[in-house]
């Protein structure tokens, strides 16, 4: 499968509305990489106070939305059963540049890859594009988790 809608998204991530940002994930590469989709809107909940006469999307949430394509990619390419019950969490940022503000009324492209796994625990690098202009990269780490 090359392509997930949001709804099969919502079956890999507990994340649910307003914090599930990505509405897509296409170009996967099993374990490897894959292209999230953000709709960024002016009703998103994230612009409508940040900030109310120039509304931008928050650098966090710009993190948040890589480590939700990473954690989606990841989940869709291991077991199932290995994947029941886990959670994946973000353990830290190593970098995270923000070039250009997001603004409402644009898809925002995150094109993520895995560089490293060991165990549990992953390694992610990723660049935020809106058109071909890049927004943002960072490089982070994440592990999975039992849910309690």
């Amino acid at each position: 499968m090359d392509r997930l809608d949001k709804n099969q998204i919502k079956n890999l991530l507990p994340h649910r509305e307003p914090m599930l940002l990505i509405e897509e994930l296409y170009d996967i590469k099993k374990l490897t990489s894959a292209t999230g989709v953000v709709q960024v809107k002016k009703d998103s909940f994230f612009v409508q106070g940040h900030f109310p006469d120039q509304p931008v999307m928050p650098g966090v949430l710009i993190v948040e939305a890589f480590g939700q394509t990473a954690a989606a990619l990841t989940a869709h390419g291991i077991d199932k059963e290995t994947y029941k019950n886990k959670l994946v969490f973000l353990m830290g940022v190593e970098k995270a540049r923000f070039r250009n503000p997001v603004m409402p009324d644009c898809k925002l492209l995150l094109k993520i890859e895995a560089i490293r796994s060991h165990g549990k625990v992953w390694k992610y690098k990723g660049e935020a594009f809106v058109k071909d202009k890049k927004m943002a990269d960072a490089i982070w780490s994440a592990t999975i988790v039992d849910k309690k």
